[in-house]
């Protein structure tokens, strides 16, 4: 009876696993079979001019002011340049992972070497709270009160910004580096921490020489999963950024990103539309970069693993 219990259990679990696969993948396809009769249809091609258009510089504006790259898909010669919401999306996503990671990093190992258990049950909880606010709180609070305070600090041009929806967004990613950071340093074996005090070490040469490389493997990963919910928000940089697609490197300025893109203009699109197929050609690439970030982060986390000897 109870190998039975356990082979229940098993499948359950198996079939779960399985069951979630099959729904990403069935999402994944119908994403990009909205999106490939772009390549083909007579329509598309005539309007959108293929992946020439999407991703390569071409001649709009004048002589005196070229524009290579514009995303104007509501106009009289629809523009579909892709380049301005790549670049704002990396100038955003930049902007929120040099914000989150070493705040989370820091903050997990005060929790894990430093505080004691007692103030360790009140930040862990408290941090990890963050990750359930809604993301359209974080947004309000950016687009309301921090862009105020940016700008009255440094001087900006802009409210909304690539810092200020970059530092918001690094609030939304913030827990979820530091709750798997502080996981991994909390897996990491005591005997570790009493070989190294033994030798003579420092509490802080413990921390950050022995606890913490023998963590990165689990640090690294939460990085990686910051940086796939990073490059996927959509409400916080919708209502924090501006929502202008500007080629430009300056953080200061106004950008408009991917998954923001697609929000804003989907429900308005024609069904079926040249505009609609590149909406969808978006998300498809959505995907495509979380999977190549996912898999590129798995292969390094486990590079790591063998460096350090743990797999």
């Amino acid at each position: 009876m109870r190998q039975l219990r356990e082979a229940l259990i098993e499948r359950g679990i198996q079939l779960t696993a399985w069951g979630a696969i099959t729904i990403v993948f069935l999402i994944f396809v119908f994403v990009a079979r909205e999106a490939a009769p772009l390549f083909w249809e007579q329509a598309s091609l005539e309007e959108v001019g293929g992946m020439q258009k999407l991703f390569l510089a071409q001649k709009y504006g004048t002589p005196e002011a070229p524009l290579p790259y514009v995303w104007q898909p509501v106009s009289i010669v629809p523009k579909y340049s892709l380049m301005p919401l790549l670049l704002g999306t990396l100038k955003v996503t930049l902007v929120a992972m040099v914000c989150a990671v070493p705040m989370a990093i820091f903050a997990a190992v005060y929790t894990s070497e430093y505080a004691p258990r007692g103030i360790r049950e009140l930040i862990k909880p408290g941090v990890e709270l963050l990750a359930g606010f809604p993301s359209v709180v974080l947004g309000f609070f950016a687009l309301i009160v921090l862009a105020t305070w940016l700008q009255d600090l440094f001087g900006l041009e802009f409210r909304l910004n690539a810092i200020n929806a970059g530092i918001a967004l690094g609030l939304a990613v913030l827990p979820i580096i530091y709750t798997v950071s502080e996981d991994a340093l909390s897996a990491v074996p005591q005997r570790f921490r009493e070989a190294s005090l033994a030798l003579g070490a420092s509490p802080s040469q413990t921390a950050w020489g022995v606890v913490l490389p023998a963590a990165l493997p689990g640090i690294f990963a939460g990085i990686i999963l910051g940086f796939g919910r990073a490059i996927g928000e959509t409400m916080i940089v919708l209502m924090a950024s501006g929502n202008a697609a500007i080629t430009s490197l300056a953080l200061a300025e106004p950008v408009r990103t991917m998954p923001a893109t697609v929000a804003a203009e989907l429900a308005e699109v024609v069904f079926g539309s040249p505009h609609w197929r590149v909406l969808f050609f978006i998300g498809s690439l959505l995907f495509l970069f979380t999977l190549a970030i996912n898999t590129a982060g798995t292969l390094l986390t486990r590079y790591l693993q063998r460096r350090l000897g743990m797999a």
